[in-house]
């Protein structure tokens, strides 16, 4: 497996059980990669804050990200603009924790994603780009792509299947009444 574009290595001893303030942000030849990991016509910005404290369960990472990238329309294939600024929760869990059934790891729905490390160091920097891939849009549309599918005879999905044929036996029918 490859080096992760977008690495920020953080080791266990330096984490401590105080919460250590971080910023990372990636530099253009990171960002570059990443646009071409992610699929995008570019990534102008990607940075994150993040509060790193070690806990009983793991690593503890919470903040912010921000990016700013270009992806590309799923109809028409044009720029389509993506601002990301949201927060985010981690928890850095060593992966033969994860791999024990023997020790569960209790957290509710509204808590933080757990990703596996090796229980030497985490990569704030690899975590940080899978969040911004999933917060970018999986099918980012451009202003004139509803346009676009109506030309290339595809319908709106009110239009088509059940619902479509009702509507059209509808208007065939107010028809006849006229």
């Amino acid at each position: 497996m490859s080096a992760p574009e977008f690495s920020r290595i953080y080791r266990r001893d330096e984490v401590g059980e105080r919460p250590r303030e971080v910023r990372i942000e990636a530099d253009a030849a990171e960002r570059a990669a990443l646009a071409r990991r992610f699929d995008l016509q570019a990534l102008d910005a990607l940075a994150g804050t993040a509060t790193i404290t070690q806990t009983a369960a793991g690593i503890r990472a919470s903040g912010r990200i921000a990016a700013r990238a270009t992806q590309s329309c799923v109809v028409t294939g044009e720029a389509v603009p993506a601002i990301i600024d949201e927060p985010f929760e981690l928890l850095f869990v060593e992966e033969s924790a994860l791999a024990s059934d023997a020790e569960e790891i209790e957290l509710s729905a509204a808590d933080c994603d757990v990703i596996g490390y090796d229980g030497q160091a985490i990569d704030l920097g690899e975590a940080l780009a899978q969040t911004l891939a999933l917060a970018l849009d999986p099918f980012p549309r451009a202003p004139g792509a509803d346009a676009a599918l109506r030309e290339a005879g595809v319908l709106k999905e009110e239009e088509a299947g059940a619902f479509g044929v009702l509507a059209d036996l509808k208007k065939a029918l107010e028809k006849g009444q006229d």
